[in-house]
């Protein structure tokens, strides 16, 4: 019992953690749009990046609140596999985005992280959420 309560903590301090990566990520993008062009470019291509590199970034925000709202409203706290899944995807994508954002790596990385780290504890989640709110099942 005491492996299952530790879950809820840790998954909410990695995806604060997550969060906060990606927001800091957010605020300073120039070095990660520049990294993602040639050593030559011109203000529309740079311009066409950094929307690119918005865009990825607003979506992701938007997960966070899908998450944040199925933790915080009782749906999936206390789901085993969803605090196991979201811990071991929100920690691997919290390291992958320090390193995307100190080593300036280039913006196609950051849809594998994305998808990666992202995109499948979302899904869960929102499957967590029609099964209790709509399915009227249980929450565990």
């Amino acid at each position: 019992m005491w492996a299952i309560s530790s879950l809820v903590p840790a998954r909410f301090l990695t995806l604060i953690a997550h969060l906060v990566i990606v927001i800091t990520i957010f605020w300073s993008r120039e070095n990660n749009v520049k990294a993602c062009l040639p050593l030559t470019y011109t203000v529309e291509e740079y311009n066409i990046e950094d929307i690119r590199l918005v865009v990825a970034l607003s979506v992701t925000l938007g997960l966070f609140a899908i998450e944040l709202a199925g933790f915080f409203s009782g749906a999936s706290m206390f789901n085993n596999s969803q605090g196991l899944l979201s811990t071991a995807c929100h920690a691997s994508g919290s390291v992958a985005l320090l390193f995307f954002l100190f080593e300036q790596w280039t913006c196609s990385i950051y849809w594998w992280i994305f998808g990666f780290c992202s995109v499948i504890p979302a899904l869960y989640e929102m499957i967590l959420l029609i099964a209790v709110f709509a399915l009227k099942k249980k929450p565990l």
